[in-house]
């Protein structure tokens, strides 16, 4: 579809899962007059057929969500905003399928480099892209953002560039999501079980941040060798009551990711992730908040604490829905940051 066919209507949104991130992605396009809910994928049994906007909190919309993923396939729809609780390279048919059915597709958690997973995985999706005339395009806050776009941006400022750093902390005491907190990070397991989980959840998290990592490499006019993954762990020392449940006195409280790009044996990017379910209380690895630092001539170090954003969700759930537009009036193929046309957000009068 042309960008002048895009401009007559609004775009035709389809949400693909109503988590925590998904509603806020519904909320947003219930509130952008350039858009419309066409359609929204559930997991669960019990909000099939539901009203969206009752799963958004909203008023109904007349949008009834579905658990057959064929209805959605069949769809007149422009885009998908594809926010499973899985990452989406375990899932890349349904990706494939949703982009080869004539929809374009804007990823929240991941994809955002599928490069660094070879040309095999690229040739699958530009060969769905090309079957349906559409677009894929990865965004998210951390992946997606801070520890990737932002650092390109910096880089712009500095010259004979030798390192490039990012930290998140997050404090996860106010987030509402059990699944998050403790089937996918592991908290408020025992050690031995937190162990077990390592390997799948190294595995997940080596998938997602050597996107971002070979994504800053690539702008830069670098090569990685390849990826080291370490990670550390604290237990609670107190029982932890936070929004998602309980985390227990013993189990596992917080969790150090160091994602190194390395080039020889030196690194050359490097991305540091850190959880805490509830940060009050476990001092270790330093407060809240964001670093990105790029040295070279001159150095550049930007550093925040956790309130320089209000609402991590809804960043990430903006970044998809700015995303769009551009998204669907790309020519077909995989996108990513270092292709696209620069998008922002709309001024609200």
């Amino acid at each position: 579809m042309s960008p002048t066919d895009h401009e007559a209507r609004p775009h035709r949104v389809v949400q693909w899962a109503s988590g925590t991130l998904g509603r806020s992605v519904i909320r947003g396009v219930l509130d952008r007059p350039d858009m419309e809910l066409a359609g929204v994928w559930v997991h669960s049994p019990d909000k099939d057929g539901a009203d969206a906007g009752t799963l958004a909190g909203r008023p109904p919309t007349g949008v009834r969500a579905t658990r057959d993923p064929a209805e959605i396939l069949a769809l007149d729809a422009d885009c998908v905003v594809y926010a499973p609780g899985r990452p989406p390279l375990e899932d890349t048919d349904t990706v494939c399928a949703l982009l080869a059915s004539g929809k374009n597709v804007v990823c929240t958690n991941g994809l955002v480099y599928p490069q660094a997973h070879g040309p095999h995985l690229v040739a699958d999706l530009e060969q769905a892209c090309k079957k349906g005339g559409t677009s894929l395009y990865g965004t998210g806050f951390n992946g997606g953002f801070m520890a990737d776009v932002l650092p390109l941006v910096l880089a712009r400022l500095v010259r004979r560039i030798t390192h490039v750093y990012s930290r998140e902390c997050s404090d996860l005491s106010r987030h509402p999501s059990w699944g998050l907190v403790h089937d996918r990070l592991g908290f408020g397991r025992d050690e031995e079980a937190f162990l077990r989980s390592l390997r799948p959840a190294r595995t997940a998290m080596r998938a997602l941040y050597s996107e971002c990592l070979h994504l800053v490499a690539t702008g830069l006019g670098a090569d990685l060798d390849e990826i080291d993954v370490d990670v550390d762990y604290r237990l609670a020392g107190t029982d932890l009551d936070i929004a998602a449940g309980r985390i227990p006195r013993g189990t596992v409280a917080a969790a150090r990711w160091t994602f190194s790009g390395l080039t020889g044996a030196r690194p050359a990017i490097t991305a540091e992730v850190i959880y805490k379910a509830d940060a009050a209380r476990v001092p270790e690895w330093g407060d809240p908040g964001h670093s990105v630092r790029v040295d070279g001539r001159p150095s550049l170090a930007l550093t925040t604490d956790d309130a320089w954003v209000s609402d991590e969700v809804s960043a990430a759930a903006a970044h998809a829905l700015n995303a769009i537009p551009t998204v669907c009036a790309a020519a077909p193929g995989v996108r990513t940051y270092l292709d696209l046309p620069a998008f922002s957000g709309r001024m609200q009068a």
